[in-house]
């Protein structure tokens, strides 16, 4: 059974989270004086009263939340979420309508990145700063960091946690759950406080620094600038971006490994990230020999772009250096597929994750042993350890998912009359969370022209990239409502 009273009053009491964030904008809007005050008022408010009438209308009694309230939980925090946070442009002359307004908060909070503004600079910087916080706060999860505080509401949060992380390795660091949250954001607050001093030494100003560091960490890509990381022009910037998108596409967990715990060789012995650096490596070695002999550019420019562009390609931050629409076929082919691998697991990247790529191949490689030796008895090996045939099934399942997915929506984007170039990538920057894709939707362009069907469904591929598609379509199964 499902207790409406539990998920009803939780909801209140994130949302009252989310209204505690909008202060922040509304602080710097009030001091400045520019045109985000009323929008972020009015949705203060507006958060405030709803957020009330969940938080304190519904008491129910203490208990551990069960698998099905977790999920549901978790899907519905995200959307109430995503909904509030659009009030502030919804409310503001900067945005068309409900549509473009819910796009691009939800688009904030999956980290995506993909953006309907044509004049990013003409928008307030108040309200420039609250699309950064809601690439902040999802990127680790505004779930993870609800749990730290259930226990003091009297519910466990358990469920939560493993509902957050469906395909990750969501292992405990410590004891108690609320202790591995609070954990995780230490160290993710100590991340953007260095990138934010480290940009600031590249010569960003301030504002700038703060809404990048932001939006680094979390790899979401909201840039200030409407021509991203490129209206900088400074390879210094560009090296301090890609050094903190690297980390930022790391498991969290090693991250602690390495910094609390120090423990060095956990971190340098992981697997994933062996494959996760291989991979950097191998692909800006392809990228920079391809504009090397097809372009002109320095052998430094042609190094820093490519090694830019496969990090925030790889990682799904979505800042771009240079229109990279504009590069050989085969620099742009490798930028696609690096699109559906993504980071590593348990980090705030998207895509399908480094290890289970791994495994998929691993997988195949077992097949071609299978036909060889037909009596022979092979397992799946990841880092030296048997996987089990269960975890094979899952990843395998999650990857048909995916798959399905994709052609629906690629499906429903071309009935809609959007040319298949801009269907595909789109749709694959939406559900990797991305951000720029190619064709019409490239680095260089936005979402603003495409139609209103189309956004609300690559709002829904945000949301089940960011929820890793279970947790998302699970609930629209008969069998979740039985009793």
């Amino acid at each position: 059974m499902i207790s409406w009273p539990t998920i009803v009053h939780l909801l209140g009491y994130f949302a009252l989270g989310v209204v505690g964030c909008l202060t922040v904008p509304l602080g710097l809007a009030l001091w400045e004086g520019d045109g985000g005050t009323w929008p972020l008022l009015v949705a203060l408010l507006s958060g405030l009263v709803a957020g009330g009438a969940g938080g304190f209308a519904f008491r129910p009694k203490p208990h551990e939340i069960n698998r099905r309230e977790g999920i549901l939980f978790v899907v519905l925090a995200w959307v109430v979420l995503a909904i509030l946070g659009a009030l502030p442009y919804y409310f503001s002359p900067y945005f068309p309508g409900l549509t473009d307004a819910f796009f691009e908060s939800i688009s904030g909070f999956t980290t995506t990145g993909a953006t309907i503004l044509t004049d990013i600079e003409g928008l307030p910087r108040s309200l420039l700063l609250w699309r950064a916080l809601t690439h902040w706060l999802g990127g680790m999860g505004i779930i993870v960091l609800g749990i730290a505080i259930l226990p003091l509401l009297g519910t466990g949060g358990m469920e939560l946690y493993r509902a957050e992380f469906s395909g990750a390795r969501s292992e405990k660091l410590k004891p108690r759950i609320a202790e591995t949250a609070l954990a995780l954001w230490k160290i993710y607050v100590a991340f953007t406080l260095a990138e934010y001093v480290a940009l600031r030494w590249a010569g960003m100003d301030w504002f700038d620094a703060v809404c990048h560091s932001l939006a680094t960490m979390a790899t979401g890509g909201f840039s200030t600038k409407a021509s991203s990381i490129e209206s900088f022009q400074s390879p210094a910037i560009e090296y301090v971006i890609i050094i903190f998108m690297i980390l930022a596409g790391i498991n969290f967990t090693q991250h602690y490994r390495l910094f609390v715990e120090r423990k060095a060789c956990s971190f340098l012995r992981d697997p994933e990230i062996r494959y996760y650096a291989l991979v950097i490596v191998l692909a800006v070695i392809g990228v920079s020999l391809s504009l090397l002999f097809y372009t002109a550019i320095p052998v430094s420019d042609a190094f820093r772009q490519a090694l830019f562009q496969v990090v925030s390609i790889l990682t799904t931050t979505g800042f771009s250096s240079i229109d990279f629409e504009l590069w050989p076929p085969f620099g742009i082919f490798v930028l696609l597929v690096l699109m559906f691998i993504g980071g590593c697991t348990g980090s705030t990247a998207g895509g399908m994750k480094t290890a289970r790529i791994v495994m998929l191949l691993n997988v195949v490689g077992r097949e071609f042993k299978r036909m060889v030796e037909r009596r022979g008895v092979f397992a799946v090996r990841f880092g030296g350890r048997a996987v089990s045939e269960n975890t094979v099934a899952s990843v395998l399942n999650l990857v048909y998912l995916a798959f399905i997915i994709n052609f629906t929506a690629c499906l429903t984007l071309t009935a809609a009359g959007v040319d298949l170039m801009t269907a595909f990538s789109a749709v694959a920057a939406s559900m990797f969370n991305i951000g720029p894709g190619l064709g019409s939707v490239g680095p260089a362009e936005n979402y603003a022209h495409l139609p209103g069907l189309v956004k609300w469904v690559l709002s829904f591929c945000m949301l089940a990239g960011r929820l890793e598609f279970y947790t998302v379509l699970v609930i629209f199964t008969p069998m979740f409502w039985r009793k």
